[in-house]
């Protein structure tokens, strides 16, 4: 693999997968920097996957280092509405259209649903071809571009279809977050919470700490906390990289989350603010089953309200609505609802068999306060 030496501003962490390994580099400048991910190119077909946002501030920096390569690139639309079969199979007609061969590469340029869009169609074309993730946005660089799992939405629910698919390496430039709207910025803040209120009380102290400065975005304790969440979620995935036990703890909040976002059709809430509100509401049900203190989510609440972010449904969606729709999610079995809860902060598990009528109750007594 290769191992290009990073700048000092920089940090590496590799994610090992039993023979495999591949790194995430995070710092600024990373993209413009071809030498490092043109290494991880093994053939020469190269299929830039991006949207229309992001293709206009960074498609240049990508494009001055494929020289010598047969190269292409598929725009989509942005935002999460889009997550949809006919993109993929646009995107796979633009592989088509390339003559890209087994030894091709798909470049994700572009937040959390272009990473899995391009994921997913690297996984489809000819049963799997390798593919880069570089991350333009925050919830991006700490969630989904590490750890292979891409996917699509339909209209029942987010994604429902989907393959794990490894990437060759993410490339996570922090300079792309000075461009990232304030509100998209407090999302992505989100998912590091998340992954210190699921096993890193320590690092959950850290954030309550650097809360002030990691709302200005400041540099320094940025990366600190990217690379702090990737580490975690690293060492997560080697342990169980197709989410048959522990990896599915990191879907804390995502439950209620997911439903939250069906329900406003994708354009009520982003990702991150969803699993914000959600994983309160994960916390609110937990100290109902008698599994944990009010004071963690006392906490938890108070630290996301620092970053500027909801910790409650609002009157979009009813709570008989958002139920119907939790009952969709993958990690249900028989029928009956499987969540990640809590016992306090650090300390997430599964529960199997959770009583509808203590969600359905969480869920009304939230919506009902809201306002």
């Amino acid at each position: 693999m290769p191992d290009t030496p990073l700048s000092p501003s920089s940090r590496r962490i590799d994610v090992e997968l039993g023979t495999r390994r591949y790194p995430v580099c995070i710092g600024p400048g990373l993209m413009a920097d071809s030498a490092q991910w043109r290494a991880f190119i093994r053939g020469r077909h190269v299929l830039v996957f991006t949207n229309r946002t992001i293709a206009p501030l960074y498609m240049s920096r990508i494009e001055s280092g494929l020289d010598g390569l047969t190269w292409g690139s598929y725009v989509m639309e942005d935002g999460e509405a889009h997550k949809t079969f006919a993109n993929i199979e646009l995107a796979l007609a633009a592989l088509a259209r390339l003559g890209a061969t087994r030894d091709a590469c798909v470049i994700a340029l572009g937040g959390g649903v272009v990473g899995d869009m391009a994921g997913f169609t690297a996984a489809c074309w000819m049963r799997g071809i390798d593919f880069i993730q570089m991350p333009t946005t925050l919830l991006a660089m700490v969630d989904s571009s590490v750890g292979g799992k891409t996917g699509v939405n339909l209209p029942a629910g987010k994604n429902l279809v989907g393959a794990f698919h490894q990437p060759q390496a993410v490339f996570a430039d922090t300079e792309t977050l000075a461009t990232l709207p304030d509100r998209e910025y407090r999302a992505g803040l989100a998912e590091i919470v998340k992954g210190a209120a699921i096993g890193d009380p320590d690092f959950f102290s850290w954030l309550e700490a650097h809360a002030g400065v990691l709302a200005t975005r400041d540099p320094a304790s940025l990366i600190e906390a990217i690379a702090r969440k990737v580490a975690y979620k690293a060492g997560v995935v080697a342990r169980d990289e197709t989410e048959q036990g522990e990896r599915a703890l990191l879907n804390l909040g995502h439950t209620f989350g997911h439903a939250l976002e069906t329900a406003g059709h994708y354009q009520t809430w982003l990702h991150g603010e969803a699993v914000a509100i959600g994983m309160v509401l994960a916390a609110r049900l937990s100290e109902r089953l008698g599994l944990a203190e009010r004071a963690d989510t006392e906490r938890l609440q108070q630290l996301l309200l620092q970053l500027g972010l909801p910790v409650a449904p609002g009157r979009h969606a009813s709570a008989e609505t958002l139920l119907e729709l939790m009952r969709m999610d993958k990690k249900n079995l028989a029928g009956r609802l499987r969540l990640i809860l809590w016992e306090g902060i650090g300390r997430a598990r599964m529960v199997a068999g959770v009583d509808e009528a203590s969600v359905l109750a969480t869920l009304h007594e939230a919506i009902d306060t809201t306002g």
